[in-house]
């Protein structure tokens, strides 16, 4: 269990060798995505809706509904796992072909605060 309310996401893509990054927040509600961030474009790699270039990045805000789960899959295809970035850090998830991860959010019993936690 890792106690966030927010976190970073990114992963490289297997054919474009493109990072792709994604800003969450772990709400009542589920996760919600707050931006995505893309260092290029290409197969399956086009930047969203009113994507602006910034820093090398283009940047959008995805306009999806909160998700009660996040399921990351490892094809093994990519040159490198999943990086979870926190307030306390990062880890990586998925570095293994079949190393699916799943994230869910849960409440803190003590606190009543919402929290994410992995689930492998």
């Amino acid at each position: 269990m890792v106690p966030v309310t927010a976190f970073s996401l990114s992963w490289v893509h297997s054919v474009e060798k493109i990072e792709w990054r994604e800003d969450w927040a772990v709400t009542p509600a589920g996760f919600e995505l707050k931006i995505a961030r893309v260092k290029g474009s290409g197969s399956g790699m086009e930047p969203g809706e009113g994507a602006v270039f910034e820093d090398g990045w283009w940047r959008w805000t995805p306009r999806v509904p909160p998700l009660p789960a996040i399921r990351l899959a490892a094809s093994g295809m990519t040159p490198s796992g999943w990086t979870l970035c926190y307030d306390g850090g990062c880890m990586t998830l998925g570095e293994t072909a079949g190393s699916d991860a799943t994230l869910y959010s849960c409440v803190t019993p003590d606190t009543g605060r919402t929290t994410g936690h992995n689930t492998p």
